[in-house]
């Protein structure tokens, strides 16, 4: 089971991410502007409400929808989305559902799909996984 602990440690591992200052939220820089890759679920819980962080559920970007689809078709107890998400490229994670090496995993992927070329080409691929070049 991952914990929002286990996401802040390994997304800060990461080159260039950092963690946004008023929510529970990580990106990388690129032209100026942050890039979110992972965020904290802002779940709709009353209608008309404003939407409220679910701590159990992170957002993570993937490389396109079809990815996403394909990953709850075949995982629905891990993953899922909802129609704010219809055809943007993020998946929903049940962070009770995933070991923190699958969440390991999630995460690095996302942070590809959004940290630039120049941030990826200073990363060193050690023990089958992404960190911050010493």
């Amino acid at each position: 089971m991952a914990t929002q602990a286990h996401v802040r440690r390994i997304a800060l591992a990461l080159p260039g991410a950092r963690e946004a200052e008023n929510h529970f939220a990580f990106g990388v820089t690129h032209k100026g502007k942050s890039k979110g890759f992972a965020w904290v679920w802002m779940e709709r819980v009353v209608p008309k409400k404003p939407r409220v962080a679910n701590p159990g559920v992170l957002a993570i970007r993937v490389a396109n929808v079809a990815q996403r689809d394909e990953m709850i078709a075949a995982e629905p107890h891990k993953f899922f989305t909802e129609p704010h998400y219809a055809g943007f490229p993020a998946v929903l994670v049940r962070l009770k559902s995933v070991t923190v090496a699958d969440l390991k995993v999630l995460l690095e992927e996302g942070w590809r799909c959004m940290a630039p070329a120049e941030l990826k080409a200073t990363a060193v691929t050690m023990r089958g996984g992404i960190e911050r070049a010493k």
